[in-house]
């Protein structure tokens, strides 16, 4: 399976990362959130919107959600006729929601939607899924990606440093996880490094790599700290994402 960061940034913009979201390539494509800014991103790749019909939420933030009605219209003017929608529970109230206020848009697509609870097990786009509830200030579902062939990725989405989320992740070829501050900022609802290191030593998990993305303005120009705090107490393979990065994972096994 083939990840590809579309958007490594957070609810306050940059000018250099978009919001989240990830592409997932199997059979299959499966995008993973869809913030603001990654439709276009979207649109960069191979397959672009015409060649995603699947969809999958964490959770319905803004910064993971605003994209939606446009990749909906977009997929809509290109010719395509359908689209699945799942995510946790509410996300059918979501998107009739947005729906009612885009009016327009009734009837374009056929639209598939689904909900999927906490510890419950799925397959989307010829992916086996597995959901684990995060640690933040909504309903957050953390996704554990199984391929029929290959080593499965995990998604963290937004979280507090969680020991079992990181336990989670144990047999994956990449955990991609939340971490939006660096230590000197008060936070709650996401991480810290040094948190996040401490979780991940806790939990200590059979882990190819980590990739540190949903970052936010203040973490800019700090990546080699922050590194180093989290290294103090984790001693695997950690990297920053950024849009646009491609890992296959793989090369990772």
């Amino acid at each position: 399976m083939q990840v590809t960061f579309l958007g490594t940034g957070s609810a306050m913009p940059t000018g250099q990362r978009f919001q989240t979201g990830l592409l997932l390539e199997a059979d299959r494509r499966l995008l993973v959130d869809c913030g603001s800014g990654v439709l276009h991103a979207l649109a960069r790749t191979d397959p672009g919107y015409e060649g995603v019909d699947t969809v999958v939420l964490t959770h319905h933030h803004l910064d993971h959600v605003s994209d939606l009605m446009s990749l909906m219209k977009a997929r809509w003017l290109a010719g395509e006729t359908d689209l699945t929608v799942a995510g946790p529970p509410g996300t059918r109230d979501l998107v009739n929601g947005l729906l009612d206020v885009h009016g327009y848009m009734q009837d374009r697509l056929d639209l598939t939607l689904r909900e999927i609870a906490d510890g419950e097990t799925a397959e989307l786009a010829g992916v086996g899924i597995e959901a684990r509830e995060t640690v933040h200030s909504m309903q957050c579902l953390a996704y554990r990606f199984s391929p029929p062939n290959g080593a499965p990725f995990v998604f963290g989405a937004d979280s507090e440093a969680d020991t079992g989320l990181c336990a989670f992740a144990d047999g994956a070829a990449a955990l991609a996880h939340d971490c939006s501050f660096p230590d000197d900022v008060d936070v709650s609802n996401h991480p810290t490094p040094t948190s996040l290191g401490r979780a991940l030593a806790d939990a200590d998990p059979d882990l190819g790599r980590v990739y540190l993305t949903h970052l936010y303005p203040h973490t800019e120009g700090r990546h080699e700290t922050m590194l180093d705090s989290l290294g103090a107490h984790y001693d695997g393979d950690v990297r920053f994402a950024h849009d646009g990065l491609t890992v296959d994972l793989e090369s990772l096994g």
